[in-house]
């Protein structure tokens, strides 16, 4: 194995970094190049895991793809004409063993980990692969191929967008996560590609067309195997914490990953209820005693190692009773979910954060008076741990003893993503089991003030100040004599709990993911789909290639191989806008022209138009709904989903979620000849095109914007909103039962 002690970025990198670098201000542009270089060897692993992780929904599509052309030929050989039961089993039992495999994919990734259940996916499609093959000759062994075809759907339909978001980067995370949806597209047109050349051949066999997905399975199998990873927060929620950091460093190629470390051993937790404050921060405590004429509310911030902290003045001191988001609320605006306005209110603030700790650096230890350099040394937290490990209380870590500083915050490390610093401060207030000598509070820092708060000081903050918006919790961590450790009240932590799932937090997650979840399956992509044969028929695009020689079947392979590809280049625009806009800003804009496009293809159904423009308008409009959709509707649910669940229950509330997904899908599928014969094709798109109004109001009612923000982050963001939403109603209650008085 590669001696991780080593920095991971080669000696050749490292010394081009160096000639690059310019010596005092230098010159903009050639600061930038070294910058973007620097990203450039930083993030490209994660980046290749995910690619490679996303093979999974190649398959997906590429099955989807090759089911569709072998049909035209399975049903010729099988006599499937008289048995129409058949030939829809035949299509339905990879959904039916996709909605199966979804149920237990959260219990399955938590007990045997992520990267197993990839593996399981990849092995699942070869081994289907293998039985259409050489095993088919009955229709009834053609079923079981599909069904273990479905169980690998869905495995990865679930677990890949869950792997990704746990091993990339928050200022890459939206990026990396559209993977699944440009990787499923692309093994549709390689899929309809391969179909439509065989289609051609004078001998076609539809074995052929099933079974050589054997060959990408293979290769999925094989990288899966020797090139991904594990991901970080399920070997640390399972006490691996040492393998977590040496993945955490491979995918990072840095040896500092402490603060990640810590944030993940943060987010192991899940129930309590954090507090939103805000601090006046300086590494100088005579100073800043100075500026609020020596209060004694003066708290400390600590990274690790303590002796390099800061001073903070709570400014406000706001816990969930009087937080920002009840501010919001207050002020009329209660129709909007708490955690949007949070969330929005932070991202008007800078995404790069102030160096808080790095400061130190330079200024050296904070400036006091003798007594305070005493309680300094009183509250020193040591590089080790406690020797003695109980089951109770150590088991997130490993049996033997490990260096504190290996895995949390320092100096350089508080940076978490998007802004964000993590940082603690004793809290003498805690006790666990009575025996607890000082309990600690995790800090997530943010510079810059909520909008809502008020000032609390006269004079103006100036450069030897930092304002900073602070969400704080209960550590892990807890300080034990002179020795720093991990607790948790919950000695099956490994295990997740149905009760888990009604925790306020959690409750308020969930209900978003499924609404989301919801409401892109009746937006109406099945139905357009099942249209477009009809459109680019009326177009006259079939006339067309017939006249060169190509069968009817064939061209209507064709035709989906070529809408298949109008999709990709605009997916690639959502990767590429993903971590720039945000995903909330791309849903607000793309669903409104989802609505018109959908009012267009009821209009020209209902009035009596020419052959010519209604072929013209057809084409248009669901030629814009299939570009727009995979924009935003298509790929940000997923994405959205896999990023608003804590640790512990995000693999179970992800499976709901795709639960729902698929139980949708099978509605929409199979209702949709119902609904042509009873309110037509113009009613169908009718009823879509209402679903897209209420997705727009949903978006902006309960959909926050998570781009850049870690995920531990949307955690206490969903954890406090939930909270909150309560002492609301109850206030309200309060207030409307004095106005009767």
């Amino acid at each position: 194995m590669e001696d991780l002690s080593r920095p991971l970025v080669r000696d050749s990198e490292a010394n081009l970094h160096a000639k690059l670098a310019p010596s005092g201000h230098g010159s903009g542009l050639l600061q930038q190049a070294c910058q973007k270089l620097r990203d450039l060897t930083t993030v490209d692993r994660a980046v290749l895991v995910a690619f490679v992780a996303s093979i999974g929904n190649l398959l997906q599509g590429w099955d989807n793809a090759s089911i569709a052309g072998a049909m035209l030929y399975i049903k010729d050989e099988f006599k499937l004409d008289s048995m129409p039961m058949i030939e829809g089993c035949i299509m339905a039992m990879a959904l039916f063993g996709a909605t199966i495999i979804t149920t237990l994919s959260g219990m399955l990734s938590n007990k045997f980990g992520r990267w197993a259940m990839l593996l399981t996916s990849a092995v699942l499609s070869f081994v289907s692969a293998l039985l259409v093959i050489f095993w088919s000759q009955h229709v009834y062994m053609l079923l079981f191929a599909r069904l273990i075809q479905g169980f690998s759907i869905g495995l990865a339909v679930t677990l890949v967008p869950l792997y990704i978001v746990e091993t990339a980067p928050p200022d890459m995370r939206g990026k990396l996560s559209t993977f699944p949806q440009l990787s499923g597209s692309v093994g549709m047109f390689l899929s309809y590609c391969m179909v439509f050349w065989m289609s051609m051949l004078p001998k076609v066999s539809w074995r052929v067309m099933l079974g050589i997905q054997l060959i990408p399975s293979l290769i999925y199998s094989i990288l899966t195997i020797f090139y991904l990873p594990e991901t970080p927060s399920w070997l640390v929620s399972q006490g691996r914490v040492d393998e977590a950091k040496m993945v955490l460093q491979k995918l990072r190629r840095k040896e500092d990953v402490s603060g990640e470390m810590a944030s993940l051993l943060e987010g192991t937790q899940v129930g309590d209820t954090p507090s939103i404050e805000e601090y006046l921060i300086s590494t100088n405590e005579s100073m800043l005693r100075e500026k609020v004429i020596g209060n004694d509310e003066i708290i400390k911030l600590y990274g690790l190692p303590e002796d390099l902290h800061c001073v903070a003045y709570p400014l406000k001191r706001t816990n969930t009773e009087e937080s920002a988001i009840g501010h919001s609320v207050s002020h009329g605006a209660s129709f909007y979910d708490p955690v949007v306005n949070i969330i929005g209110s932070m991202h008007g603030l800078p995404e790069v954060a102030h160096g808080i700790f790095n400061e130190l650096e330079q200024q050296g230890p904070i400036e006091g008076d003798e007594e305070n350099q005493e309680e300094t040394k009183e509250h020193e937290l040591e590089h080790n741990r406690d020797g003695t490990y109980d089951s109770e209380h150590a088991y997130l870590i490993q049996p033997k003893p490990t260096n504190i500083n290996d895995f949390v915050v320092c100096r350089k490390s508080g940076h978490i993503g998007g802004g964000w610093q993590l940082a603690w401060k004793m809290s003498s207030g805690y006790r666990l089991d009575g025996q607890m000598e000082g309990g600690m509070e995790r800090v997530y820092l943010h510079e810059g003030g909520v909008p809502s708060s008020e000032n609390l000081l006269d004079a103006p903050i100036d450069g030897n100040f930092i304002q900073a918006t602070a969400l704080v919790n209960k550590s892990v961590f807890h300080k034990s004599g002179h020795n720093i450790g991990i607790h948790s009240p919950n000695k099956d932590y490994r295990s997740t709990k149905w009760k888990d799932l009604l925790e306020p937090g959690v409750k308020r997650a969930l209900v978003v993911g499924v609404g989301i979840q919801v409401l892109q399956q009746f937006a109406g992509i099945n139905g357009i789909l099942y249209y477009t044969p009809q459109i680019l028929e009326q177009a006259g695009i079939g006339v067309l290639l017939s006249k060169f020689g190509i069968s009817s079947s064939s061209v209507s392979i064709l035709m989906s191989a070529l809408t298949t590809l109008l999709m990709l280049p605009f997916i690639c625009m959502a990767m590429w806008l993903m971590d720039r806009s945000g995903r909330r800003r791309i849903l607000l804009v793309t669903i409104p022209i989802l609505v018109v496009s959908l009012i267009v293809l009821v209009t020209v159904n209902i009035v009596n138009l020419s052959a010519e423009l209604h072929a013209l308008l057809s084409t248009m409009s669901v030629g814009i709904y299939f570009c727009i959709f995979v924009m935003g509707f298509g790929p940000i649910p997923n994405i959205f989903c896999s990023e608003i669940f804590p640790n512990k229950v995000r693999a179970i509330c992800l499976a709901i979620c795709s639960l729902i997904f698929w139980i949708c899908d099978i509605i929409v599928t199979y209702t949709l000849p119902v609904l042509l014969r009873y309110i037509g094709l113009a009613g169908v798109f009718g009823v879509y095109a209402i679903v897209c109004v209420l997705a727009f109001v949903f978006v902006c009612l309960k959909v926050p914007e998570t781009k850049n923000i870690p995920i531990e982050v949307i955690e206490e963001f969903y954890a406090l909103g939930g909270s909150d939403t309560q002492i609301i109603q109850e206030r309200k209650k309060e207030n409307s039962e004095k106005l009767l008085v």
